[in-house]
């Protein structure tokens, strides 16, 4: 076959199965190994420390995909040899062998570790279908991919990466709005990641129909996909988002409560809506404005009549305490004499027909033309045109049916974009559109609002969109398996890169009843992100909707999520460093713990690292909890439990099973209305004793800007050592300074009657304390078998919040 041909020019008898062949010639680069076989080529690269990069293509010149990948390669030293007909490549982390014959791939780690390795069938082409056959290992598990429903393990199912407008989908159901193809097999020689760099729709295989091999395969372009190995689970996502960006650290009101509805109007309900939440003390931070603020649902606009005045209502909604967030369509409506559609002819900034012609979709405002996010002049004319929203004083965004959906939802395949130059239809484009108008959004946030955070909601996104926008499971249903389902969604975003997501709290289609309600707004507030959120002709479903009790229980775990700030935002931080998920599955800590993965707890997670969730459906009163190695202390009493066992947990309505890592420490502030507002400067440290130690990073800026990023922060480690019986405070950090002026200190489980300060001891004194208020009058059961839990005489000590290094001793 010529080496020369073009994409287009394969042949008609390539419909069937083809091999990658036996390799020909290859050569040694800076990075690796290229070559090729008789019709096709490859090229190796040690892409970073534990990444190897594969890129298999029938052509000459390689494919890539110029949104996901933000790291280039670093020089990582490897040695490369060729014995008995195979080529083997070695690096610091990870050993490949290729076997010239067949082009098989085999992965192992430096002590010889089989960790994944290619079917006989290698890397094959079916037409322009491209796929890798993989060889299973012994009891291997698959997670990630992202927004993907199902079990943590993918096994036995298979699985399509092509953004999908869902409404009301199934438990089960794929595709949905989201494509992140990146996976981790786990088994009992290791683990390790495959990213499938490849933005055409592909298709993962783990098993369905077959009891030969996986795979994953993609209808065109390249096979370019990067090999991660590190020596755990959590140092993989590490590496895959050193590879696709990391979180920006969100302006601390977004990780307030934030509540939705399609749609507040006119303005007099937006008010009523946020005076409510003050009047009954119920801390809340944002209102959304959906597609109802907008004239004929058009982009860039407001309802006069029903918003006659967005400026003053923004500002007195301001001076509550809160921010307000609006909606934005990709549809621009095909209306002369609109100005949005006006200037996108004009430029030439619309998604467009082979011949030239606009592309037109029905979508709410009717014919619409799509702005082409792939081109830079579109991303930036964006920007402009959101000055509309911020001269109004909108701080937040949120960027909704960006799959692109329209009615109809098949989407021709020849329209064409610009795809940074390249041209593409929208075969490859697809999946990376809602990444790029998320991207545009941040950006003209930034623009308009140089010295504030952006913040911005995504609803479609592709490998890397956690860069640009936290992510929502989109139109969910008011179901106790859809509440179930959406932790495992935002728990296998987070395995994908995906740390600032969570779901529509109460769920946006159907009626919540009472008991579901409450039970989601608990779990929901151990979600990165909280939002309630329901549909149009539906009943209210503000968390004061549904009655006292559910109102009082609301309200408690409201209130816990606020004084839990000084942890979530460390973890925000730490997440931004890291890459690693707040929500985290139990998989990433314990992926060779079988029982994680079996369907009775496979939904349970840590958040924030120390808080073991075990989310149960409103309608049990007792339930099966998973303990994972170590000991475990129950939130809400300090009984301390063994790992490696299941428990049974009460779970009446008003207590969710929460439980503490032993050896772990979190912070937490004193009740606040809204995140700017004021606490009583007291840090609580809570300090849990175990057999093990840890370590909390506590981080503290202004909660919004960018002075954060030139030192303007306070950073000090927490260490707590069993060993030395003692609680070691680092020098602080950064120019900022903080924002309490004492530390509280508990301590949980400890004998400890008095402790050693810079030298000098000073007695404990004892309180008892309650996470969560009482609610007796609406307890159905008696109290007796649902008892109030409080922790009788827990020992803390008060000191003021010393900057320099110190020492907390005699910890027993």
């Amino acid at each position: 076959m010529n080496s020369l041909q073009s994409r287009s020019s394969l042949s008609r008898n390539s419909s069937h199965h083809r091999g990658f062949g036996k390799v020909t010639k290859w050569t040694a680069t800076p990075l690796g190994i290229e070559g090729q076989s008789e019709f096709s080529y490859f090229r190796i690269s040690v892409f970073l420390d534990g990444v190897i990069r594969v890129q298999a293509s029938l052509f000459e010149s390689f494919e890539s995909n110029p949104y996901s990948v933000v790291s280039s390669p670093e020089k990582v030293d490897f040695s490369l040899t060729e014995k008995d007909n195979q080529l083997h490549l070695t690096t610091s982390t990870v050993h490949l062998t290729l076997d010239l014959a067949s082009f098989k791939l085999a992965f192992f780690d430096l002590a010889g570790n089989l960790l994944n390795e290619d079917d006989s069938l290698g890397i094959a082409w079916i037409g322009t279908e491209v796929t890798a056959y993989k060889q299973v290992q012994p009891l291997e598990k698959f997670i990630g991919l992202g927004e993907k429903t199902g079990n943590l393990d993918r096994a036995g199912r298979a699985y399509t990466n092509w953004n999908t407008d869902y409404f009301a989908y199934g438990v089960g159901d794929d595709p949905l709005y989201m494509s992140i193809p990146f996976y981790m097999g786990i088994h009992e020689k290791g683990a390790y990641g495959i990213f499938f760099d490849n933005t055409h729709k592909t298709v993962f295989n783990f098993g369905a129909s077959n009891n030969r091999f996986v795979y994953f395969s993609a209808e065109d372009g390249d096979l370019d996909y990067y090999f991660i190995h590190q020596p755990s689970v959590a140092e993989i996502i590490s590496s895959y988002t050193r590879l696709t960006g990391r979180i920006q650290l969100p302006p601390k009101w977004a990780l307030g409560f934030q509540q939705c509805r399609y749609s507040y109007y006119p303005d007099s309900e937006v008010y009523t809506v946020a005076q409510t939440f003050r009047d009954k003390n119920m801390p809340a931070d944002v209102i959304y404005l959906d597609i109802h603020h907008m004239e004929g649902y058009k982009v860039f606009t407001f309802d006069e009549e029903k918003f006659k005045d967005p400026k003053a209502m923004i500002s007195r909604l301001k001076e509550k305490g809160f921010k307000v967030v609006v909606i934005m369509d990709p549809g621009i409506k095909t209306q002369r004499g609109y100005r949005p559609f006006e200037e996108g002819l004009e430029k030439d900034l619309f998604v467009k027909y082979p011949d030239g012609k606009t592309y037109e979709g029905q979508v709410w405002p009717g014919w619409c033309a799509f702005p082409d996010f792939t081109k830079s002049e579109t991303r930036s004319w964006w920007a402009e045109k959101m000055a509309f929203y911020t001269e109004a004083g909108v701080e937040g965004f949120w960027t909704d049916m960006n799959e692109p959906a329209s009615w109809g939802q098949f989407t021709p395949n020849l329209i064409e974009f610009e795809y940074e130059g390249e041209k593409a239809s929208h075969r490859k484009a697809r999946n990376i559109y809602g990444m790029q108008m998320a991207r545009s959004a941040q950006e003209g946030s930034s623009i308009q609002n140089p010295d504030k955070r952006p913040f911005v909601l995504t609803r479609a996104g592709f490998a890397g969109v956690q860069r640009y926008a936290a992510a929502w499971t989109g139109d969910n249903v008011a179901s106790e398996a859809h509440m179930m389902a959406g932790v495992r969604l935002v728990n296998s975003l987070g395995l994908s890169g995906v740390a600032f997501a969570g779901y529509d709290v109460g769920g946006f289609a159907g009626e919540a009843s009472k008991s579901l309600f409450a039970r989601w707004m608990c779990i929901g507030a151990f979600a990165p992100f909280y939002r309630a959120h329901s549909m149009i002709n539906s009943n209210d479903s503000e968390p004061w909707a549904f009655g006292e009790e559910v109102e009082e229980i609301s309200r408690n775990y409201m209130k816990l999520r606020y004084r839990l700030l000084p942890t979530l935002y460390s973890k925000f931080y730490s997440s931004s460093q890291t890459g690693l998920p707040l929500a985290e599955s139990l998989a990433v800590q314990y992926s060779g713990d079988r029982s994680v993965y079996l369907s009775a707890y496979q939904n349970q997670y840590l958040f924030c690292d120390s808080l073991l969730i075990a989310p149960v459906e409103s309608t049990k009163e007792i339930t099966k909890v998973y303990l994972p190695a170590g000991e475990w202390y129950y939130l809400f009493s300090d009984e301390k439990h063994l790992g490696n066992r299941t428990i049974y947990q009460e779970c009446p309505l008003s207590y969710l099973p929460v439980y503490v890592k032993s050896g772990q420490v979190f912070t937490m502030q004193s009740d606040v209305i809204h995140t700017g507002s004021t606490h009583d400067r007291v840090l609580r440290i809570h300090v849990y004793k175990g057999i093990f130690g840890s370590e909390f990073l506590h981080y503290e800026d202004a909660g919004d800007g960018l002075e954060y990023l030139t030192g303007a922060y306070f950073r000090r480690k927490i260490s707590y050592d069993p060993k030395n019986g003692s609680l070691d405070f680092v020098v602080a950090e950064g120019t900022y300074p903080s924002d309490f002026t004492k530390l509280k200190v508990y301590f949980h489980g400890f004998s400890t009657d008095s402790v050693s300060v810079a030298g000098k001891t000073l007695s404990l004194q004892t309180e008892d304390y309650a996470f969560l208020g009482k609610l007796t009058e609406f307890d159905p059961l008696p109290e007796e078998d649902h008892p109030y839990f409080e922790i009788k005489d827990l020992p803390y000590m008060e000191i003021d919040h010393l900057t320099d290094s110190f020492q907390i001793t005699g910890l027993i």
